[in-house]
Parts: C-alpha cells; structure tokens; sequence
C-alpha cells in the first residue's frame, strides 16, 4: 500500500472500553474488540484510533498515564492487543493510538520518586517551583475546573506545573532524559507492529517566561525530532498532531514535511455547525481562505465530533455565544470553552442534518474520523459529568446492555443510553443493519462512494460562488479527475445556478446513485435541492477515469 495509505484512509475513534465487554465484567475490552472487528470492516473503515488503553487511575479517562509500556489490567493483556492487532491487520485495518506526550500521571513511578526526593535524577523530569509566579501569560485551558497552571505539593514543598488537571504535572522537555523516555515509549509500540499515533497536547511541551508556552520553536524542534525516529526506522507510520490551533499555528505542525504527518483541522469543525445553524455557507469558505497551505504529503484530520467536548477554543467570543445559543441550551451541555454533546443530539436527531454535516466530512479535503456510534445517531448522557456522557457503551442490539455486556444492569463502566429517543432499544447496530433506510445503511453508502475515488483524500478544492449564499458548492479535481459537491445548508429547498462553462459538453454522474444528470451547457447549470439535501457529482469527459482509484491507488 501506497506510503501515503493516510490520505485516503477513512479513520473510525473509539475506547477499547465503551465497544464490547469481552469477559462480562462491564468495562470493554480487547478480546470484544477484536471479537467486532467485522462490523468495522463491513462499514467501510481503514484505520481505527484508539484512546489510551495504558494503566491509569482513570481520572482522565486513560489520559493520565501511569505506565507507558503496559496495558490496563480492565482491557487484557499484551497478548490480547498482539492478537487484537494482528486481526486487524488480516483485515486490511490499520490501528493507531494516542501517545500523550506533555504529561502523566501524578500516580506515574517517575513523578512518586520526583516528589520524594529533591535529590532523585526524577526529580528534573517534572517542572518545579518555589512559587506559582512563573509563565503567567499561560492560558487555563481547564476553566472549569483549574485556577492556577501551578499546584503546591506538600510532599515536595514546591509547586509543579500543569497545563490540565492538576493531577497531571507535564513532563520538563528541558531535560534530555525525558525525550529519550517519549522515543523509548514509541518505539516500543511501533516494534508491537502498531501503524501510528495521536499524538496528545503536542503545543505545550516547553515552557519560556514571557511567552503564552504554546508552539514554541523549541517544542517544534522536538516533535522534528520524534518524526526523525519514526522516519529512520519504520515504514507507513503516523503521526497525527492533536494541536488546537488558529490555522496558521496548526500549520506550523506539518514543518516542511518533516513533523506531523496529519494534524486535526480544529479551527473548521465548530464553522460547519456555524454554517448549518445560520443557513450561510460563508463561516465554511472564510476559514479556508485563512487556511495556509499545507506539504504535499501531508493531511488535515476532519471530524465532526470525538471524546472531548465540541471545543470551542478556536472560534471568536461572538461566534461562541452563538453556538451556546445555538446548540447547548442548558447548563449542564457546556463544558470549559466548549459543549459536551453527541452529534445527533447537536442536531435534535434531524437525519437530514446529521446525513449533510457527514456529507461535508467526507468531501471537504482531508482524511474524515468518525467517532463511534455516529454512524448509527448514538445519543449521550451530560448528566454522567465531565466527558463521560459521550463515551457510553457502544449500543449493538435491544439486548440487555445494549448488547455491549452479558454483566447484570447497572454494573457497566457507564450506563448505556436509556432515553426514548437514544435509547439503545430504539437506536442500535442490528435493527440498522436490516433497515436499507436506516442511518447505519446511508453511513455505508456514503463511504464507499468516498473509497472509491482518490479525490477526496488527495484533490484540490475549488469554491464556486453562487448567488444563493445557503447552498455550498465546489470542485474537486486530482490528477484527471474532477468531483463537484453541492450541498444545501438550509431547512428549506433551495435552488442554485452554477457557473459550469467550462465544463460545457460534460454529463455529471451523481455518485450515489450512478444517475446522469442533463449535460452541461455555457449556460450557468440549474439544480434544485431539497432541505438539506446534497449531490456529489463525477464530472467526466471521453477518456476520463481510466486511472485505478481509492484506497489502494498508488500514489501520485
């Protein structure tokens, strides 16, 4: 498979423990992982991402690290993942997961002898202080929760640094121990045949006075130097940058092609819920003209929701408020700068929007994530506080939990989703999977329809501007082929003309259902579309699509 496998790769995120209790004692693990692995290749998945699956006392969900170089006990044992990976690869799916770099555990052996012993080598691997007065022009990222980046230790008698919870203190990059220990970590997953990484918090691993201590040039220079590691010794490895960013920082992540291979584009995801709730397709197009272009080889990550809340970090304090009004109504939806809802429920359960937002991920440049249950309208809980309401048991049937555990009720990790709405006896895998109509089925369409062209993961973009300011088009073109997406953003059928001429002579062939369309003339081309109704349209002229295509194109 082609070096660039990630550019075409359609990536599926989930907990090992929210997708299938393999050993009936309520948490998910990897044998029912590996016993699901099915389903995920019948969706039309390329490569799953996987949360920390790492010992932890769970404060942080698995992002408060206690050991790097083991998995946690509720999961299984190494021996599980190996053969949980190994099926996977059998399949043709690929597997990374994240590597959180900034910080660990206050429970993690290198932070108990740190605080210990003043004298201890450990001691340096942490950021210490005799007061909370350094980098005070640091940002609290956790607004909710955090007053200081600084927390007194009364077994150290000093303060260390945290640009989380307090129960994580980062890890001082200043230290060449400490990037020695990072490399160490991820060579021994890679050497497990593990295809990659997200990589956690990448923006903050430094830290200078006078500096907000984000996107330093001395954490850039590390993260070239973990990028180095993986580029001399492993072939058709990731590394995919989680750094909440304006455009133009977020590009830096990229380097010249020498740092991350794909990093999230976070700045888009809150534009697109922008967009569909004002009906104005001008949120989507203004932060593409502010998004710089990027290396040949490397990808923008696009997704529409995943564990966190819906950040809201990179958006302006108005467009903010706005989408408080908009999408999160009541308190307990709101979450530090952001709102901790699943898509459907963001959506009010309206399939046309949650079909539309799915059509933009898909066609919009960049490698799509889904986040488990999407696919099938899963709904949440935001009374389960923090995250949790968004990472409940995978709801596979109208059996007894879900189907996700044979355990007696009300002994699972998290409750499954009860509601008459979300609920697990009206929302689920298997009455999906019978349904040609259900969402799980249109899901599937969907991607197949994006595997089956290069385009999407690889072509330009090319906004068209039609008077009609609710209906978002453009063109996107790869090697000789050219795709054009419409999609209407409102809750009313719209009509649209589209300047085409230079396309005169052509027959556009909706993807979807192999349906020609009347042929383009130098007129502007007419289309009417329903509320929230979309096309993706192959443009071919005599001799185009000769060329193989999709996932397994070489590349180009």
């Amino acid at each position: 498979m082609s070096e660039l496998w990630y550019k075409d790769a359609i990536f599926y995120e989930l907990h090992v423990k929210a997708f299938q209790d393999g050993d009936g004692d309520g948490v998910g693990d990897f044998r029912g992982l590996t016993q699901r692995l099915d389903y995920v290749q019948d969706l039309g998945v390329d490569c799953l991402w996987l949360l920390p699956f790492y010992p932890s006392p769970l404060r942080d969900d698995g992002y408060d690290i206690a050991d790097y170089y083991d998995i946690a006990a509720g999961y299984g044992t190494m021996a599980d993942f190996e053969a949980f990976l190994r099926e996977a690869h059998r399949r043709g799916i690929r597997v990374v997961t994240d590597l959180v770099v900034n910080h660990t555990s206050d429970q993690h052996p290198w932070f108990q002898e740190a605080r210990r012993d003043a004298s201890s080598a450990k001691r340096d691997w942490y950021v210490w202080s005799a007061d909370d007065k350094k980098y005070r022009d640091a940002r609290i990222i956790f607004v909710d929760t955090e007053k200081s980046n600084w927390t007194w230790d009364p077994v150290a008698h000093a303060y260390y640094w945290h640009r989380f919870f307090s129960h994580q203190p980062d890890l001082n990059y200043d230290n060449p121990e400490v990037q020695r220990a990072m490399l160490d970590a991820l060579r021994f997953w890679l050497d497990k045949g593990l295809d990659g990484f997200r990589c956690d918090a990448v923006p903050y691993l430094f830290e200078r006075d006078g500096t907000s201590c984000e996107n330093l040039p001395e954490t850039h220079a590390f993260l070239k130097r973990l990028r180095a590691e993986v580029d001399a010794r492993y072939s058709n490895r990731i590394l995919l940058a989680e750094a909440n960013q304006w455009p133009e920082d977020a590009r830096q992540y990229f380097g010249n092609g020498d740092e991350f291979h794909m990093a999230f584009h976070f700045p888009l995801m809150p534009r697109l819920y922008l967009g569909l709730r004002l009906e104005d397709t001008r949120p989507i197009t203004d932060i593409f003209t502010q998004t710089p272009p990027i290396p040949p080889a490397c990808q923008w990550g696009l997704f529409l929701r995943n564990h966190d809340e819906l950040t809201l970090e990179m958006v302006t304090n108005e467009e903010r408020a706005f989408m408080y009004y908009a999408y999160a109504y009541e308190p307990d939806m709101k979450l530090n700068l952001g709102i901790r809802r699943r898509l459907a429920p963001l959506l009010d359960g309206d399939r046309r929007r949650v079909e539309l937002l799915n059509c933009l991920l898909l066609t919009l440049p960049g490698s799509p994530i889904i986040y488990y249950g999407d696919e099938i309208g899963m709904g949440d809980n935001v009374y389960l506080g923090d995250r949790n309401g968004v990472r409940t048991p995978m709801q596979w049937s109208r059996d007894r939990n879900a189907g996700f555990s044979s355990l007696e009720h009300g002994q699972l990790y998290l409750p499954v989703i009860t509601d008459p709405v979300y609920g697990y006896e009206a929302v689920n895998v298997a009455a999906q999977a019978r349904q040609p109509s259900s969402l799980l089925t249109t899901m599937r369409r969907l991607l197949a329809a994006r595997r089956r062209s290069s385009v999407f993961g690889r072509g330009s973009i090319e906004f068209l501007r039609p008077r009609n300011s609710k209906v978002l088009a453009y063109l996107r073109r790869h090697a000789r082929e050219t795709l054009l997406i419409v999609a209407n953003l409102s809750a009313a059928p719209q009509p649209v003309e589209l300047d085409l001429k230079a396309f005169a002579g052509v027959t556009p062939i909706e993807m979807l259902g192999a349906t020609a369309f009347p042929t383009i003339r130098t007129a502007p081309y007419f289309l009417s579309l329903g509320p929230h109704g979309f096309y993706w349209f192959r443009l071919e002229r005599p001799g185009d699509g000769d060329e193989p295509f999709g996932i397994e194109r070489t590349a180009i």
